[in-house]
């Protein structure tokens, strides 16, 4: 069994718990399963891992596979047994991971497979390719029940049913409504000004957030009369030094998201209030992809070369990769009756800001005093604090 092991100060300033055994080169893509803590990672070496995060801050590794070329994407079947990856090998594997069967392989791209997405709603996989389609896979056969054309590469893809949205070369964005799949919904132009890097559809299905090389993200409402809402913000900037954003990812529970970057940092953000709620300390080499698991507890995130400065920066003999995990803590306060009705103004605004990020329990014999908001992974202490000082 291997553990989480912590790393050395440089490559670990958030104190996070390490993977291993890690892959030899850049993680390209992260995603828990949707039923349990079990952890994939595709990565450049070719290779598709598993690991499952046990309770108590240690980890095993489950089982890993190969692809004939560097893997791209991932994605989980809904029941939880049943991993997708694809890669420059133009092929998917589907992986039954958990009852240790061989990989299935699908054929008919014609170029990478960039993106994965499984549709439960519709028992189908959708594939996104640098052959300017996407295609629909029923996984009981062999060949795709439908060819969708994009008007360029695919980059990246982000599904919440019935909304699906794709991000393509030459700034393209294709919003598709999985109710009607084979035609699109609309076509934007990122509201971003360089290429995009990735997207996240939001969790009420309203819009969503890209991310591009520019160090920005834009959010972005589908409705025309919802444009109002939609606004951009930088990130992943130091001074006159730009870096791209490399993932998005919305939490399960609060809706708030993460931002990562080619700075070796990542940010949880609030859409709705226009806040970042916490900037981490970076880390020394880019964060190439992340992920949260299935109830938000977990910040899963990968450290290493992000090919941003091209094939010549990158030296295979000193570049490491770290695969870490983040445990998302929220808030607890321990309030007693008349503290509470005494400061009920307070308790109000802290709610209406954070929305759940607070769970009220009661004690006679306690007080908020007891409350330390620095462990909070969302909520700025030097906000909380406003409210509570007594």
């Amino acid at each position: 069994m291997a553990s989480f092991n912590p790393a050395a100060a440089n490559q670990n300033p958030n104190k996070s718990l390490e993977v291993t055994p890690a892959p030899e080169d850049s993680v390209s893509s992260l995603s828990f399963s949707p039923k349990a803590n079990h952890l994939v990672a595709t990565s450049w070496d070719k290779q598709v891992r598993c690991w499952e995060v046990l309770p108590g801050g240690a980890c095993q590794a489950k089982a890993s596979f190969s692809h004939d070329e560097p893997v791209l994407c991932s994605a989980w079947k809904d029941d939880g047994m049943t991993v997708f990856s694809g890669g420059c090998d133009k092929q998917i594997k589907m992986w039954p991971l958990l009852s240790g069967g061989q990989p299935t392989t699908f054929s008919g791209h014609e170029a990478p497979v960039k993106e994965l997405a499984w549709v439960p709603q519709m028992n189908l996989l959708v594939s996104g390719s640098w052959d300017k389609t996407l295609r629909y896979w029923d996984i009981r056969q062999p060949q795709p029940v439908h060819v969708q054309q994009l008007p360029e590469r695919c980059y990246a893809l982000s599904l919440c049913y019935p909304l699906m949205v794709v991000g393509t070369a030459d700034r393209n964005i294709v919003v598709f409504n999985l109710q009607n799949p084979q035609a699109e919904f609309k076509r934007i132009v990122s509201p971003l000004k360089l290429q995009t890097r990735c997207l996240a559809a939001f969790p009420d299905q309203q819009g969503f957030l890209v991310g591009s090389i520019e160090g920005r993200v834009g959010v972005h409402h589908v409705d025309d009369s919802q444009q109002s809402k939609n606004f951009t913000f930088k990130c992943h900037r130091d001074g006159n030094d730009i870096y791209a954003v490399n993932s998005l990812n919305f939490h399960p529970v609060h809706g708030t998201f993460a931002t990562t970057g080619s700075d070796g940092g990542f940010n949880f953000w609030d859409k709705d209030s226009k806040q970042r709620l916490k900037a981490f300390s970076k880390s020394p080499a880019p964060i190439t992809r992340s992920t949260f698991n299935q109830d938000g507890s977990i910040f899963a995130y990968a450290v290493g070369y992000d090919w941003s400065k091209g094939a010549e920066k990158h030296n295979p003999s000193t570049a490491k990769t770290n695969i870490f995990i983040h445990s998302v803590q929220v808030c607890t306060f321990v309030l007693d009756a008349l503290c509470l009705i005494h400061f009920l103004c307070d308790y109000f605004l802290f709610y209406k800001c954070y929305k759940g990020c607070v769970q009220l329990s009661f004690s006679s014999a306690a007080s908020a005093a007891a409350a330390d908001p620095n462990n909070c992974s969302f909520c700025p202490a030097e906000r909380l604090l406003k409210h509570f000082e007594f």
